[in-house]
C-alpha cells in the first residue's frame, strides 16, 4: 500500500536523519509523508567509517520492508573525491567509498550516491580516467548499485555537463547509473523553467546519458538563476525553477517511474512535509 496521501504509485521522500541510530530514519520518513529516501550512515563531513550493529541494521530492513519505504539511497561523505589527481585522497574516497557499499550491503539499501568531486588540475579527461578508475577498484555487492550524481558545476568539479556522467559511465566495467539533481542540473545551466525547456533539457539528458540510466533524483528547487553554478536549494515551486517548472519536470513520462528525494531546506515555517505534499500537487 502506498503512503498514506501520496499520489497513487509516487515514490517520493526526502533526506532524513540517522541520530540515535539508522533504524530511526524509517519512522521519520513516515512522519514527513514520504515512502522512500536519503539517508547519510555518518557524518558528511569527516572520514568516518559507519558502524552499524546488527540489531540496528534488522530493524531497518524490517521497518522499510513493513512500512513499504523503498527504495533508499545512502549519500556519501562530502570528502569524497573520485576524480581527484592526489592518491591519498583517491586511496581515501576508495576506502569511504566502500564502506558505504557494504553499509548498504547490510541495510539491503539499494543505492549508494556520490558526486565526481573536482579535478583540480587534472583536466575534465583526466579527472574522469581517476574518477573511472576508483569506481572499478569497488567491490559492488549484489543488490547495490553506485549512482553518480549531478552538481552544480563551479570550479574544476565535474557533473555539471551531462557528457561527465556519460563519460565515467563509458570509462567503467562497473554496472553503475545516475542520481539527478534538478537545483543542480539547473545550476549548471540546464534551464528547467518552462515546459519548454525543461522537455529540451530532459531530451540532451536521454541523448547523453540515457534514461535508462536514470535510477533516482533529488529533487530540489533553486535560489539561484539558471547557469550560475550557485547551488543553495529552494522550496519547491518557489525558487528560480519555480512551479511551472517543477510541474513540467514532475509530469515528464520519463520522470513518474523513478523516485524522488527531496533535499530542501527548513525555513519559513515550510519542512519536509509541506515540500512532499506540493510535490503531490504538482504532479497530481
Amino acid at each position: 500500500m502506498p503512503a498514506a496521501g501520496l499520489v497513487l504509485g509516487m515514490q517520493v521522500g526526502a533526506h532524513v536523519s540517522v541520530a540515535g541510530g539508522v533504524d530511526n530514519a524509517v519512522q521519520r520518513q513516515l512522519d514527513v509523508g514520504g515512502n522512500c529516501g536519503q539517508i547519510f550512515t555518518t557524518s558528511p563531513q569527516v572520514w568516518q567509517e559507519p558502524t552499524i550493529e546488527a540489531d540496528e541494521a534488522q530493524q531497518f530492513r524490517d521497518g522499510s520492508a513493513e512500512s513499504d519505504v523503498s527504495p533508499w539511497v545512502i549519500h556519501s561523505a562530502y570528502l569524497v573525491n573520485l576524480a581527484t589527481p592526489k592518491e591519498d585522497l583517491r586511496e581515501k574516497s576508495l576506502s569511504s567509498m566502500q564502506a558505504e557499499l557494504d553499509a548498504a550491503n547490510q541495510l539491503g539499501v539499494e543505492y549508494v550516491n556520490v558526486h565526481l568531486g573536482a579535478h583540480t588540475g587534472a583536466g575534465v579527461e583526466g579527472g574522469l580516467d581517476n574518477a573511472a578508475e576508483v569506481v572499478d577498484s569497488l567491490e559492488m555487492p549484489d543488490g547495490v548499485t553506485l549512482l553518480i550524481e549531478s552538481d552544480a558545476g563551479s570550479g574544476t568539479k565535474l557533473g555539471g555537463e551531462f557528457e561527465h556522467l556519460a563519460g565515467v559511465i563509458d570509462r567503467t566495467e562497473a554496472d553503475i547509473e545516475v542520481c539527478l539533481d534538478t537545483a543542480h542540473a539547473f545550476a549548471a545551466g540546464y534551464d528547467l523553467s518552462s515546459s519548454e525547456v525543461v522537455e529540451e533539457s530532459l531530451a540532451e539528458f536521454d541523448e547523453v546519458v540515457g534514461f535508462d540510466k536514470l535510477a533516482y533524483v533529488h529533487l530540489n528547487d533553486s535560489k539561484h538563476d539558471c547557469g550560475t553554478n550557485k547551488d543553495e536549494h529552494a522550496h519547491i515551486g518557489e525558487g528560480k525553477i519555480g512551479e511551472e517548472g517543477m510541474r513540467a519536470f514532475l509530469n515528464l513520462e520519463a520522470i513518474l517511474v523513478v523516485p524522488l528525494a527531496l533535499e530542501t531546506p527548513t525555513e519559513d515555517g515550510k519542512s519536509y512535509e509541506w515540500n512532499i505534499d506540493r510535490v503531490q500537487e504538482l504532479r497530481a
